[in-house]
């Protein structure tokens, strides 16, 4: 195990709280969740709802029982080979899960041990990834990554129904805004990262960049503006593709968002999580990939921000409506300098491989744990399941 960074004075929300607020949240999901539906894969790049539940506790237990305290593994020694997203192909996950019923239970004295644990235990309390409640955030966090992952499973299973459901109403909103809403942005230089104790490995160490003047939309693009690309032709594999979007665009056939549907008297829908609801127009638009958002913004006249403006931008209070829709960035996902992997080497590391792209804001499905400037998401290009988006920006 690598040793401890040294941890931020800032304060922090009481960290146990919000574990305690993931386990609850854990349990009304799958207790949610009908029976004939937990353990179902509904995508390849998703597991059943019922392996999220199971992992968020085998993770806490592999740390604290473990990794802390030493313990042998549970005497059910196939727990690793299920649970450890490395050892298990996710098509065969579903169908080694136990029940529901005794998932909730085990689940549920997984948490008061757990918490127990951490609260209580003088060896717990006193080893170094427990200094300012680090640990109990990262695990809160953890579970809160993978409650959204749910919520995209969800998303794929209203997907997989053979028709879309009568649209419900729009859901209402409280702000509107212009769609040429540019925020002019000099360069200078920016500080980037936090050594807040609740960050992740790829966020720590603060350190300042350079950045040329760019403008900047406040708001993500919404779905009237999709639309208009939509109708113009956008989807048709042009120049504004590039060679990479073009060849995915022609291999997938994808001709409008993730869940875009238009009912017999023309009226354009979307099907979401929870229903499908018509387009409102001033929205984030959601289900994107970086290659749709790429060339849009390429369509535009305009271009992805890089992630360092983005959150530039973000601190100084210039974008607005961040939190609706996961926003990506032009660049790929790199180490900052003086990166160390922690709490340990695998989390963010091998990601550093040229093929994923960064998306900064969290979503609508997003814990509020989430949704901080600096916290870097990632992706490949080609996914639109991650509840994604965008903004545009353009070099001054």
């Amino acid at each position: 195990m690598n040793a401890v960074h040294p941890l931020s004075s800032t304060p922090e929300p009481d960290l146990l709280d919000a574990l305690h607020t993931q386990h609850q949240r854990l349990n009304a999901a799958l207790e949610a969740t009908p029976r004939q539906e937990w353990r179902n894969q509904y995508h390849p790049d998703l597991s059943p709802m019922g392996w999220h539940y199971a992992h968020c506790h085998f993770i806490e237990a592999v740390w604290l029982q473990e990794r802390i305290l030493g313990n042998a593994p549970c005497q059910q020694h196939d727990w690793h080979t299920l649970y450890f997203p490395e050892l298990s192909p996710k098509w065969r996950r579903g169908g080694r899960l136990p029940s529901a019923e005794r998932l909730l239970t085990w689940g549920r004295e997984c948490q008061e041990r757990h918490r127990r644990l951490l609260r209580e235990d003088p060896q717990v309390r006193q080893h170094p990834l427990l200094e300012q409640d680090y640990l109990v955030g990262f695990l809160a966090q953890h579970h809160a990554m993978h409650l959204e992952s749910l919520e995209q499973v969800r998303w794929w299973a209203q997907l997989t129904r053979p028709t879309p459901p009568v649209p419900v109403p729009t859901r209402p909103r409280t702000t509107t805004w212009p769609t040429t809403d540019w925020a002019w942005i000099p360069g200078g230089e920016a500080s980037v990262g936090s050594d807040a104790v609740i960050t992740f490995d790829n966020e720590r160490s603060p350190h300042p960049v350079t950045l040329e003047p760019y403008a900047i939309r406040s708001h993500p693009v919404s779905n009237a503006e999709i639309i208009a690309f939509v109708e113009s032709g956008g989807y048709a594999p042009e120049e504004h593709w590039g060679p990479d979007g073009e060849a995915w665009l022609e291999r997938t056939g994808v001709s409008a968002p993730l869940g875009w549907w238009r009912l017999r008297d023309g009226t354009r829908v979307q099907t979401l999580p929870d229903g499908t609801h018509t387009l409102e127009p001033e929205a984030p638009a959601v289900g994107l990939s970086w290659f749709e958002a790429n060339a849009y913004a390429r369509w535009a006249n305009a271009r992805l921000p890089h992630e360092h403006e983005w959150e530039h931008a973000a601190r100084s209070g210039i974008l607005r409506d961040t939190g609706h829709v996961w926003e990506w960035c032009a660049n790929t996902f790199q180490p900052y300098p003086c990166f160390r992997p922690f709490p340990y080497d695998e989390y963010s590391a091998p990601w550093f491989d040229g093929a994923h792209y960064v998306l900064r804001g969290g979503s609508a499905w997003s814990d509020p744990l989430l949704k901080r400037p600096t916290m870097r998401n990632f992706f490949t290009p080609d996914k639109r399941h991650v509840f994604s988006g965008f903004r545009l920006a353009r070099s001054l």
